[in-house]
Protein backbone atom coordinates (compact mmCIF):
# COMPACT_ATOMS: atom_id res chain seq x y z
CA UNK A 1 0.00 0.00 0.00
CA UNK A 2 1.35 3.48 -1.04
CA UNK A 3 0.87 6.08 2.17
CA UNK A 4 3.49 8.48 0.76
CA UNK A 5 4.78 9.95 -2.45
CA UNK A 6 5.92 13.41 -3.50
CA UNK A 7 5.34 15.88 -5.82
CA UNK A 8 8.26 18.05 -6.83
CA UNK A 9 7.98 19.44 -10.21
CA UNK A 10 6.05 21.99 -11.84
CA UNK A 11 2.65 22.27 -13.81
CA UNK A 12 4.61 22.65 -16.94
CA UNK A 13 5.86 19.36 -16.49
CA UNK A 14 2.84 17.63 -15.89
CA UNK A 15 1.27 19.29 -19.09
CA UNK A 16 3.86 17.15 -21.37
CA UNK A 17 1.83 14.17 -20.23
CA UNK A 18 -1.85 15.90 -20.47
CA UNK A 19 -2.12 19.21 -21.52
CA UNK A 20 -5.67 19.83 -21.72
CA UNK A 21 -6.58 21.10 -17.92
CA UNK A 22 -7.14 24.32 -16.35
CA UNK A 23 -4.45 25.07 -14.29
CA UNK A 24 -6.69 27.46 -11.46
CA UNK A 25 -4.80 30.78 -12.25
CA UNK A 26 -1.70 32.18 -10.01
CA UNK A 27 -2.59 30.01 -6.91
CA UNK A 28 -2.21 26.79 -8.47
CA UNK A 29 0.18 27.59 -11.45
CA UNK A 30 3.19 27.94 -9.23
CA UNK A 31 2.46 24.67 -6.38
CA UNK A 32 5.12 24.61 -4.24
CA UNK A 33 7.04 21.31 -4.17
CA UNK A 34 6.03 18.44 -2.11
CA UNK A 35 8.59 15.66 -0.93
CA UNK A 36 6.46 14.03 1.40
CA UNK A 37 2.64 13.90 0.64
CA UNK A 38 1.10 11.72 3.63
CA UNK A 39 -2.80 10.54 3.96
CA UNK A 40 -5.17 13.43 5.04
CA UNK A 41 -3.22 15.87 3.36
CA UNK A 42 -4.00 18.26 0.53
CA UNK A 43 -2.17 17.90 -2.87
CA UNK A 44 -3.01 18.78 -6.53
CA UNK A 45 -4.95 16.44 -8.49
CA UNK A 46 -6.35 17.08 -12.27
CA UNK A 47 -9.59 16.54 -11.79
CA UNK A 48 -12.64 16.29 -13.94
CA UNK A 49 -15.35 19.03 -13.26
CA UNK A 50 -18.25 20.17 -14.66
CA UNK A 51 -17.40 19.09 -17.99
CA UNK A 52 -13.48 20.24 -18.06
CA UNK A 53 -10.08 19.11 -16.27
CA UNK A 54 -8.92 21.07 -13.88
CA UNK A 55 -5.87 21.31 -11.33
CA UNK A 56 -6.89 21.63 -7.58
CA UNK A 57 -5.72 21.27 -4.33
CA UNK A 58 -7.79 17.65 -3.01
CA UNK A 59 -7.73 15.95 0.48
CA UNK A 60 -6.04 12.51 0.20
CA UNK A 61 -8.35 9.28 1.16
CA UNK A 62 -11.49 8.89 -0.10
CA UNK A 63 -14.22 7.72 1.89
CA UNK A 64 -14.18 4.42 3.62
CA UNK A 65 -16.99 1.71 3.26
CA UNK A 66 -20.00 2.00 4.91
CA UNK A 67 -18.92 -1.55 6.74
CA UNK A 68 -15.76 -0.23 8.27
CA UNK A 69 -17.25 2.94 9.99
CA UNK A 70 -19.99 0.45 11.29
CA UNK A 71 -17.34 -1.48 12.45
CA UNK A 72 -15.37 0.93 14.43
CA UNK A 73 -18.54 2.51 15.48
CA UNK A 74 -19.73 -0.57 17.16
CA UNK A 75 -16.42 -1.33 18.71
CA UNK A 76 -16.75 1.77 20.16
CA UNK A 77 -19.77 1.59 21.62
CA UNK A 78 -18.97 -1.74 23.25
CA UNK A 79 -16.49 0.01 24.94
CA UNK A 80 -18.41 2.65 26.47
CA UNK A 81 -20.68 0.10 27.14
CA UNK A 82 -18.27 -2.12 29.25
CA UNK A 83 -17.81 1.54 31.33
CA UNK A 84 -21.32 1.63 32.10
CA UNK A 85 -21.78 4.61 29.79
CA UNK A 86 -24.55 5.96 27.74
CA UNK A 87 -24.53 5.28 24.07
CA UNK A 88 -26.50 7.04 21.74
CA UNK A 89 -24.82 4.94 18.32
CA UNK A 90 -26.62 6.91 16.00
CA UNK A 91 -24.82 9.57 16.46
CA UNK A 92 -21.79 7.70 17.62
CA UNK A 93 -21.87 6.21 13.68
CA UNK A 94 -22.20 9.79 12.02
CA UNK A 95 -19.33 11.44 13.84
CA UNK A 96 -16.81 8.40 13.73
CA UNK A 97 -13.52 9.57 12.41
CA UNK A 98 -12.90 8.18 8.92
CA UNK A 99 -9.26 9.81 7.82
CA UNK A 100 -9.71 7.87 4.64
CA UNK A 101 -8.82 5.50 2.08
CA UNK A 102 -5.72 6.38 0.14
CA UNK A 103 -5.43 2.84 -2.05
CA UNK A 104 -8.51 1.23 -4.14
CA UNK A 105 -8.14 -2.08 -5.49
CA UNK A 106 -11.44 -3.76 -5.88
CA UNK A 107 -13.07 -1.52 -8.39
CA UNK A 108 -15.83 -3.93 -8.48
CA UNK A 109 -17.00 -2.76 -5.26
CA UNK A 110 -20.72 -1.28 -4.90
CA UNK A 111 -18.21 1.43 -2.72
CA UNK A 112 -16.39 2.16 -5.66
CA UNK A 113 -18.36 1.93 -8.63
CA UNK A 114 -20.66 5.15 -7.71
CA UNK A 115 -16.65 7.32 -8.45
CA UNK A 116 -15.80 5.37 -11.50
CA UNK A 117 -17.26 6.77 -14.39
CA UNK A 118 -15.66 9.82 -15.97
CA UNK A 119 -16.63 12.75 -13.84
CA UNK A 120 -15.33 11.28 -10.94
CA UNK A 121 -11.70 9.87 -12.61
CA UNK A 122 -8.41 12.33 -12.06
CA UNK A 123 -4.32 12.24 -12.13
CA UNK A 124 -2.64 12.68 -9.36
CA UNK A 125 0.71 14.14 -10.12
CA UNK A 126 3.91 11.99 -8.59
CA UNK A 127 7.95 12.19 -9.16
CA UNK A 128 8.83 9.33 -6.77
CA UNK A 129 6.40 6.97 -4.28
CA UNK A 130 7.11 5.07 -1.04
CA UNK A 131 6.66 1.24 -0.37
CA UNK A 132 7.35 0.24 3.46
CA UNK A 133 9.54 -2.41 4.07
CA UNK A 134 11.82 -2.29 8.07
CA UNK A 135 14.21 -5.24 6.74
CA UNK A 136 14.89 -3.28 3.31
CA UNK A 137 15.31 0.11 5.09
CA UNK A 138 12.02 1.51 5.76
CA UNK A 139 10.08 3.66 2.46
CA UNK A 140 12.18 2.60 -0.51
CA UNK A 141 11.14 5.14 -2.92
CA UNK A 142 11.05 4.83 -6.66
CA UNK A 143 11.11 6.83 -9.38
CA UNK A 144 11.66 6.85 -13.30
CA UNK A 145 15.31 6.88 -12.32
CA UNK A 146 17.74 9.34 -10.63
CA UNK A 147 16.04 12.58 -12.61
CA UNK A 148 12.54 11.73 -10.98
CA UNK A 149 10.46 13.12 -14.03
CA UNK A 150 6.31 13.76 -13.11
CA UNK A 151 4.24 11.12 -13.83
CA UNK A 152 0.69 10.03 -13.02
CA UNK A 153 -1.33 7.56 -10.88
CA UNK A 154 -4.89 6.87 -11.87
CA UNK A 155 -7.09 8.28 -9.24
CA UNK A 156 -10.47 9.04 -8.49
CA UNK A 157 -12.60 11.83 -6.54
CA UNK A 158 -15.47 12.97 -5.08
CA UNK A 159 -16.54 16.26 -4.00
CA UNK A 160 -18.07 17.97 -0.38
CA UNK A 161 -18.07 14.62 1.05
CA UNK A 162 -19.36 14.91 4.65
CA UNK A 163 -17.67 13.18 7.58
CA UNK A 164 -15.50 13.62 10.78
CA UNK A 165 -11.77 13.54 9.23
CA UNK A 166 -10.54 14.04 12.35
CA UNK A 167 -12.08 14.41 15.59
CA UNK A 168 -10.97 18.09 16.83
CA UNK A 169 -12.18 19.41 13.24
CA UNK A 170 -15.99 17.41 13.54
CA UNK A 171 -17.96 17.50 10.64
CA UNK A 172 -16.43 18.91 7.18
CA UNK A 173 -17.69 19.06 3.42
CA UNK A 174 -13.99 17.82 1.72
CA UNK A 175 -13.27 17.26 -1.96
CA UNK A 176 -11.02 13.94 -1.59
CA UNK A 177 -9.39 11.96 -4.31
CA UNK A 178 -7.40 8.45 -4.18
CA UNK A 179 -5.86 6.61 -6.63
CA UNK A 180 -5.96 2.98 -8.23
CA UNK A 181 -3.63 0.35 -7.19
CA UNK A 182 -3.11 -3.21 -8.84
CA UNK A 183 -0.70 -6.11 -8.74
CA UNK A 184 2.96 -5.46 -7.99
CA UNK A 185 5.57 -5.32 -10.91
CA UNK A 186 8.93 -7.43 -10.27
CA UNK A 187 10.55 -4.33 -8.74
CA UNK A 188 7.63 -3.28 -6.24
CA UNK A 189 7.01 -7.38 -5.54
CA UNK A 190 10.64 -7.80 -3.77
CA UNK A 191 9.68 -4.68 -1.47
CA UNK A 192 6.24 -4.91 -1.07
CA UNK A 193 4.84 -7.71 -3.09
CA UNK A 194 0.65 -7.18 -2.99
CA UNK A 195 0.15 -4.20 -5.33
CA UNK A 196 2.07 -1.12 -6.47
CA UNK A 197 -0.39 2.25 -7.51
CA UNK A 198 -1.51 2.10 -11.24
CA UNK A 199 0.68 4.37 -13.18
CA UNK A 200 -0.06 6.13 -16.11
CA UNK A 201 3.19 7.15 -18.75
CA UNK A 202 1.78 8.34 -21.81
CA UNK A 203 -0.36 10.82 -23.06
CA UNK A 204 -2.63 8.40 -24.44
CA UNK A 205 -2.99 6.43 -21.44
CA UNK A 206 -3.92 10.10 -19.52
CA UNK A 207 -5.95 10.69 -22.11
CA UNK A 208 -7.82 7.28 -22.18
CA UNK A 209 -8.13 7.43 -18.20
CA UNK A 210 -9.65 10.99 -18.19
CA UNK A 211 -11.84 10.63 -21.00
CA UNK A 212 -12.42 6.88 -21.75
CA UNK A 213 -16.09 4.37 -20.81
CA UNK A 214 -14.95 2.43 -17.91
CA UNK A 215 -14.75 -1.23 -19.67
CA UNK A 216 -11.74 0.61 -21.62
CA UNK A 217 -10.72 2.61 -18.43
CA UNK A 218 -10.39 -0.33 -16.70
CA UNK A 219 -7.75 -2.31 -18.58
CA UNK A 220 -5.37 0.59 -17.24
CA UNK A 221 -5.51 -1.07 -14.26
CA UNK A 222 -2.36 -3.03 -14.58
CA UNK A 223 0.99 -3.45 -13.41
CA UNK A 224 3.83 -1.33 -15.16
CA UNK A 225 6.33 -3.32 -17.29
CA UNK A 226 9.39 -4.70 -15.18
CA UNK A 227 12.29 -2.88 -14.77
CA UNK A 228 10.53 0.39 -15.33
CA UNK A 229 11.20 1.46 -12.20
CA UNK A 230 14.25 2.78 -10.03
CA UNK A 231 14.63 2.83 -6.10
CA UNK A 232 15.99 6.32 -5.75
CA UNK A 233 16.00 6.68 -1.84
CA UNK A 234 15.92 4.49 1.35
CA UNK A 235 15.07 5.45 4.77
CA UNK A 236 13.48 9.13 4.29
CA UNK A 237 10.11 10.43 4.86
CA UNK A 238 10.76 12.52 1.68
CA UNK A 239 12.55 13.05 -1.51
CA UNK A 240 13.39 15.00 -3.72
CA UNK A 241 16.25 17.16 -5.57
CA UNK A 242 18.84 18.35 -2.45
CA UNK A 243 17.69 21.59 -2.85
CA UNK A 244 14.24 20.95 -2.08
CA UNK A 245 14.89 18.06 0.85
CA UNK A 246 17.17 21.11 2.35
CA UNK A 247 14.69 23.74 2.14
CA UNK A 248 12.62 24.29 5.22
CA UNK A 249 9.14 22.18 5.79
CA UNK A 250 6.07 23.76 4.89
CA UNK A 251 3.78 22.52 7.51
CA UNK A 252 0.92 20.53 6.08
CA UNK A 253 -2.81 22.41 6.25
CA UNK A 254 -6.17 21.39 5.59
CA UNK A 255 -7.11 25.16 4.63
CA UNK A 256 -8.16 26.20 0.83
CA UNK A 257 -9.49 22.84 -0.59
CA UNK A 258 -10.91 23.21 -3.87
Amino acid sequence: MCNLYSHTRNVEAMRRLFAPFNDGGPNLANLPPQPGIFPDYQAPIIRNEDGEARLALTRWGMPSSKKALLDAATKRANKLRSKNKPVDFDNLLRMEPDSGTTNVRNTSSSHWKRWLDVPNRCLVPFTSFSEFNRDAGGDIWFAFGEERPTAFFAGIWAPKWKSVRKVKEGEVDADLFAFLTTDANAEIKAIHPKAMPVILTTPEECAAWMTAPWEQARTLQRPLPDGSLTIVARGAKKDGPPEVLAAPAEKPTHATLL
